[in-house]
């Protein structure tokens, strides 16, 4: 905050990519329409879900995520591996920016909205299991930019497909249920987009099953690893910048 300047523009840029979505989301409610099924209340909860990962990742995925790719390039991961701490931890949270967190705000306020408008009034219990989804999604959403960002060490190249994996996960942002039934299959399964935004909004709204909840911290768990064998599989196929 010690640039206001920038602070307003990234603020007024915060404002004005949300109205985009909410006058995006408003074209697909007429009188008394709904979207999948979801009201236009209940979608609000969704688009904060999807506003509040996107600052996450702003926050910490690309700052941090961005680096590593620059660091395959310049050869000065060497020094990051001759650290005393764990490569993938201390690559992945190093850097926190502050741009993200203008997004993190609105997010979760929009999300606040879409219950009360709903007459949603989740109790503790609620809130627990729906920050745990929460916390489930922010770790695959954290996986599957980390798998991208240690491609890098075969690729070099890759940040231009974190663009379309943005792209993709874009589609968070509506009610998975929306979505053609072939599109509803690649979100659950072959991209788990359904379980970042979608699934925790129906837990916070109550319509989430038993068995999604469980499925949301397996998924996580299998993304988790899995990001981590790839990372352990890359090193050993890292040569330094200086062999």
């Amino acid at each position: 905050m010690e640039y206001q300047f920038n602070l307003v523009i990234e603020i007024l840029a915060v404002g004005a990519t949300l109205a985009g979505s909410l006058f995006t989301l408003s074209l697909f409610f007429g009188h008394g329409q709904q979207l999948g099924g979801w009201s236009w209340d209940a979608a609000l909860v969704v688009l904060g879900m999807h506003t509040f990962l996107e600052g996450f990742a702003s926050t910490l995925l690309r700052p941090n995520l961005g680096n590593l790719v620059k660091q395959v390039q310049n050869g000065s991961l060497d020094f990051v591996l001759l650290k005393p701490i764990d490569s993938q931890l201390w690559l992945s949270l190093r850097t926190i920016s502050p741009w993200g967190l203008p997004e993190i705000g609105v997010g979760l306020g929009l999300v606040l909205v879409g219950l009360a408008r709903s007459g949603a009034h989740p109790g503790l219990t609620t809130w627990i299991v729906a920050s745990a989804m929460l916390l489930s999604a922010v770790t695959i959403l954290y996986s599957l930019w980390f798998v991208l960002a240690a491609t890098s060490i075969w690729f070099v190249k890759v940040w231009n497909a974190t663009e379309v994996l943005r792209s993709l996960l874009a589609a968070g942002r509506y009610p998975v249920s929306a979505y053609p039934p072939v599109l509803r299959f690649l979100f659950t399964t072959l991209l788990p987009v359904a379980f970042l935004t979608t699934v925790p909004a129906q837990a916070l709204l109550g319509l989430a099953p038993g068995r999604m909840v469980l499925l949301s911290g397996a998924i996580a768990a299998i993304c988790l690893v899995g990001s981590r064998a790839l990372w352990l599989q890359a090193l050993r196929h890292y040569t330094s910048a200086s062999s």
